[in-house]
């Protein structure tokens, strides 16, 4: 069961879920505290987020088939409607910008668009390896205001069971994939230690 959610563009949320990409690069939202994310939560259902007008213009167009069919599975206004679950296997905090633009291949993003997230406020991003779930049927939240605004975690009042869930990646696709992020990144980034739930 999990009751905290992490919001992100529906597009990612797409990708993660179709094991197009395990990133998840993050600045942090101007509701939290001090404007700058924190890796708070290891695990954490995905909720996407469709009020980004950079959704289509920041992304690679590659990508624009996964904006499309999010747009078009949509819920209803009013309801949240989860179907993945993420584990964050590693954390990154990422301080040049030519280590965060060599994560090029790695997620949909354009490289104006890391370029612009990095450069906002403090220069530096945080990088998320995450090992992302199906969930076995979807579950939709009632949307409530205390819901909304731009921010990264949300906690819902009930959770959402996760038993039966699958992973989208195989053991050997996610390793492969965490490895090659890995050196992409080099040495000179070391881990971010992560906090506990």
């Amino acid at each position: 069961m999990l009751s905290i959610a992490f919001k992100e563009w529906a597009v990612i949320c797409r990708a993660l879920g179709d094991g197009r990409q395990a990133l998840i690069l993050r600045k942090g939202g101007i509701a939290e505290s001090g404007g700058e994310f924190r890796p708070t939560h290891d695990r954490f259902l995905l909720e996407p987020t469709f009020f980004h007008e950079q959704h289509r213009t920041g992304i690679k167009p590659d990508f624009l088939s996964l904006l499309d069919a999010a747009e078009a599975s949509r819920p209803p206004t009013g309801v949240i409607r989860l179907t993945h679950y993420a584990e964050v296997r590693s954390v990154r905090h990422i301080t040049k910008l030519d280590r965060a633009l060599a994560l090029d291949s790695f997620h949909c993003w354009t490289p104006e668009t890391v370029r612009h997230r990095f450069d906002y406020r403090t220069p530096g991003l945080f990088a998320l390896i995450v090992r992302v779930f199906r969930l076995l049927s979807a579950t939709e939240v009632v949307d409530c205001p205390e819901y909304a605004g731009c921010k990264t975690w949300v906690e819902f009042d009930t959770p959402v069971p996760t038993t039966g869930a699958v992973p989208v990646l195989s053991d050997e696709a996610f390793a492969e994939y965490n490895r090659a992020v890995a050196a992409a990144l080099g040495p000179e980034s070391p881990p971010h230690p992560q906090i506990a739930c």
